[in-house]
C-alpha cells in the first residue's frame, strides 16, 4: 500500500456478499492488485443462499484508502452488499492446522499440554507426528504456533480471518 506509516494504516475486516459465479473472486482480488493494495487474508465460501458467497477480506489502510477500496468494491457488478466490520462490534476467528514432529523425548506430552492450554484438538496421531486443530482469535492462534516453536513444526495451514457482526447487525439481503 505504498508509503503509509503503520500509525495511519488501520486493519479492516471487510465482509462481502458476492454472486456465486465464475470470475467473481478474481475481479475482487484484481481490484486490489491493480491499485497496489495488499490483501492480508481472504476467505470465501457459499452462504445459506446458493447463489451467493460470503467473502471475508482483511486489509490495512488509512480512512481515505479504505473508503476508496469500499467505493471500488461497490462498483463491481458481482458485489451484492458489503460491510466493514471495523465499524461494528464483531467476532473474528481463524482456524489453524499444525503438524508437529513428536519423535523427541517428551514431545508428545508437551504437545498435549499446549493443546490443553490453548483449547486445541489433536486430530491426527502417528508414531512420528501429531496434528492439532486450533480455532480462535488470530492472536491466540499465533500464540499457539509460537509456543510450539520449541518443537519441530512440519507444516502449518491457516484459514485467514472470518468475521461476523455482533448482535442484530448483519450482512444480509
Amino acid at each position: 500500500m505504498g508509503n503509509l506509516s503503520s500509525e495511519t494504516a488501520k486493519r479492516h475486516v471487510i465482509s462481502i456478499l458476492i454472486e456465486n459465479e465464475s470470475g467473481a473472486l478474481s475481479r475482487v482480488s484484481g481490484l486490489f492488485s491493480a491499485r497496489g493494495y495488499n490483501i492480508e487474508s481472504l476467505t470465501v465460501a457459499p452462504t445459506e443462499d446458493g447463489s451467493l458467497s460470503r467473502l471475508t477480506l482483511v486489509t490495512r489502510g488509512n480512512d481515505e484508502i479504505i473508503e476508496q477500496i469500499i467505493k471500488q468494491l461497490h462498483k463491481l457488478i458481482e458485489v451484492v452488499k458489503l460491510m466493514d466490520l471495523a465499524e461494528y462490534a464483531h467476532i473474528e476467528r481463524e482456524m489453524m492446522l499444525v503438524k508437529v514432529d513428536v519423535q523427541k523425548k517428551g514431545a508428545c506430552e508437551s504437545v498435549k499440554r499446549l493443546a490443553d492450554i490453548f483449547r486445541a484438538r489433536i486430530i491426527d496421531v502417528s508414531d512420528k507426528t501429531y496434528t492439532l486443530e486450533a480455532t480462535g482469535h488470530r492472536e491466540k492462534v499465533s500464540a499457539l504456533l509460537n509456543a510450539l516453536s520449541e518443537l519441530p513444526v512440519i507444516e502449518v495451514v491457516r484459514s485467514g480471518s472470518m468475521g461476523i457482526a455482533r448482535g442484530s447487525s448483519s450482512l444480509r439481503l
